[in-house]
């Protein structure tokens, strides 16, 4: 579990990705981006973070993950806490056309691999857009 900086917080983020280079990855831009960060492992270890680490704004999450899967957490989140945003990441052609179908419960899905401009951008959007 990792914390950014004393700096004004633009909200805090739950990333969730069982690839220790990818999770790091998303978590150090993030905090450079001004973020909150905590990290988990995969789906179940993310849902411990919701239960137990208070509130979030956003919820980045791998889709392909062991135990509980991307779509499992969004389906998840979006009965048990309809108030926080979901975005979705994939490195799977599939899998990126399986969370579309998903349009009403996730923010925005993004491809790996993706530039860490291409990754704030994109939480920016979604963290603008309500």
């Amino acid at each position: 579990m990792t914390s950014g900086s004393s700096a004004a917080v633009r909200g805090r983020v739950l990333v969730a990705d069982d690839e220790p280079p990818v999770r790091e990855f998303v978590t150090r831009a993030l905090e450079h981006g001004g973020y909150e960060v905590v990290d988990a492992a995969d789906g179940l270890e993310a849902l411990e973070r919701l239960a137990d680490s208070g509130p979030f704004d956003l919820v980045i999450s791998d889709i392909v993950m062991p135990g509980l899967d991307g779509i499992e957490l969004a389906l998840k989140l979006a009965k048990d806490r309809p108030d926080v945003r979901m975005l979705l990441m994939t490195g799977y052609a599939a899998e990126k056309q399986r969370a579309h179908n998903l349009d009403a419960i996730t923010n925005r899905v993004i491809a790996k691999p993706f530039t860490l401009k291409q990754l704030l951008d994109t939480v920016r959007d979604i963290m603008a857009s309500g």
